[in-house]
């Protein structure tokens, strides 16, 4: 029988503990019998899904897991859902993908139960599926379609990033084999699970590795800091506010408790930091604090990871790395030349088994997305000394001001070092004179005052005269995306 590669690994892991929960923990041969009982269940009188879309709403956890499996040991093609998605957002997702049903938890079943009453589809309670007797599953190959992810959307409708199992399996075994993912391995888990960086960098690669998941609804610093104190983990990975959130918290406790809790951190094997531009300045203030180098990456739905800092050799602040193994990475400039110099800036493509199939029934758009082969990711990139480093999305991150490509996140990057400024977003705004002018929108640390003139000043001593500031907005706080990002497009309406 072919069964998918990641299923028969959890076989070989048997009675050891895949998750650790409060209540229990639960074992890899506990994660396949359920999974084989739901997957019966999903296929009723059928033998195979046949790459039927099965959407599901669940919490990081047992059922969450097991729901994934079964879709996957079914034939379908699985959609989570995101848990703080609103209803038209759900609705969009449902409908585009053409979903045949949802499955979800009782605690999660009034999100969504109106909506699929409207649409007509059918709507699966986790817990009161009944147990039905085992059924041949079907031969699942490696070039099925396995999951759909559902971009963000800044800039137009979301758009489905289909990957088939292949692709899958290609994006764990290079971080599995780039991070040495070992059995021995234990990571919390609280990172949204309708997003590559939950699924495939923590979720997938610890159980391909025989590692043991400690999952959580979501981030809750006492619980997560009391865990690292007792030395519950041996791999960590976060998005950068949640790393300033950890320097926040650990400066204000009390020196012994702070001492014991930045000493198990001290110990961890791997700590990584990701879906978002790590300020230069955090992995400084982390590295001074704990000891710990974090590792930076860089990737995205359409290609999982592809870039990454190394576990062994330099982790240098600012910067992503180099390419992953089985990834293929280049620059090409807008003119359409490959890049062959450093510190020359062009887009980066990528190639390889991780990238994506397709985007779901959009065939125009897939093959726009894609130079000879190659994917076009939308963010420039420059080499130094062997390393890339992001300078941004081409469509928002890149600024054109007086002849000058100027690096939205990289402006941001020193504006955080402002003892005034706590965040900040640096967009590019239509300008008769420059092309497009710097805007800052800041949010301010408690009690302290900034103006433009003020910001000005400072920048003169802090950056090249073209990256001075033009325009300076304070606010109370900047709009952030599911993920914790700031959108920059929502941004761009605060100057409006």
């Amino acid at each position: 029988m072919t069964e998918l590669e990641l299923i028969s690994r959890a076989r070989t892991h048997g009675d050891k503990v895949a998750l650790h929960t409060k209540a229990r923990d639960f074992s890899y041969a506990e994660l396949l019998d359920r999974s084989a009982t739901l997957a019966a269940s999903f296929l009723g009188e059928a033998d195979d899904l046949e790459e039927a879309r099965i959407a599901f709403l669940a919490p990081a956890g047992f059922d969450y897991i097991t729901t994934q499996w079964a879709i996957w040991r079914a034939g379908g093609v699985v959609m989570p859902l995101c848990l703080s998605a609103t209803e038209p957002e759900l609705e969009y997702a449902l409908t585009n993908s053409k979903s045949s049903r949802v499955v979800t938890t009782r605690d999660h079943a009034d999100k969504v139960a109106d909506l699929c009453k409207r649409l007509n589809l059918p709507l699966t309670t986790l817990e009161d599926i009944d147990v039905v007797s085992e059924k041949p599953l079907p031969e699942i190959s490696s070039d099925r379609r396995g999951m759909i992810l559902y971009t963000s959307g800044t800039t137009s409708k979301p758009k489905g990033v289909v990957t088939t199992h292949a692709n899958i399996q290609a994006q764990i075994e290079s971080l599995v084999e780039a991070w040495e993912w070992q059995s021995t391995d234990r990571i919390p888990l609280f990172l949204p699970l309708h997003h590559i960086h939950g699924i495939i960098n923590i979720a997938s690669c610890a159980l391909w590795s025989g590692a043991s998941i400690e999952p959580f609804p979501h981030f809750t610093m006492e619980t997560i800091l009391r865990r690292v104190s007792e030395g519950a983990y041996t791999v960590f990975m976060a998005v950068p506010t949640i790393y300033v959130k950890l320097i926040q918290a650990l400066e204000s406790l009390p020196e012994g408790e702070r001492e014991k809790i930045i000493l198990e951190f001290s110990k961890l094997r791997l700590m990584i930091s990701g879906s978002a531009a790590l300020p230069a300045s955090v992995h400084e203030k982390w590295t001074e604090l704990t000891g710990q180098k974090l590792l930076e990456r860089y990737g995205m739905t359409e290609i999982g990871m592809a870039l990454s800092n190394p576990f062994h050799g330099e982790r240098r602040p600012g910067a992503v790395g180099q390419a992953l193994p089985k990834v293929e990475v280049r620059l090409k400039s807008e003119e359409g030349d490959l890049v062959t110099e450093e510190d020359e800036a062009g887009e980066i493509q990528v190639r390889g088994p991780g990238v994506f199939h397709e985007y779901w029934n959009k065939p125009e758009v897939t093959a726009e997305s894609f130079d000879d082969g190659w994917f076009r990711t939308g963010d420039m990139a420059v080499i130094e000394t062997g390393y890339y480093r992001i300078m941004g999305r081409l469509s928002v991150d890149i600024i054109k001001s007086g002849g000058y490509k100027l690096s939205a996140l990289e402006i941001e990057a020193a504006l955080l070092n402002h003892p005034a400024i706590c965040e900040c977003a640096v967009i590019g705004v239509n300008d008769d004179t420059w092309g497009e002018m710097v805007a800052v929108a800041a949010v301010l640390e408690e009690g302290a005052e900034l103006s433009l003139d003020s910001l000005r000043e400072w920048c003169r001593d802090q950056l090249s005269t073209y990256k001075i500031p033009k325009r300076l907005l304070l606010v109370d706080s900047l709009p952030r995306n599911a993920m914790g990002k700031i959108t920059k497009p929502a941004v761009r309406e605060l100057f409006q």
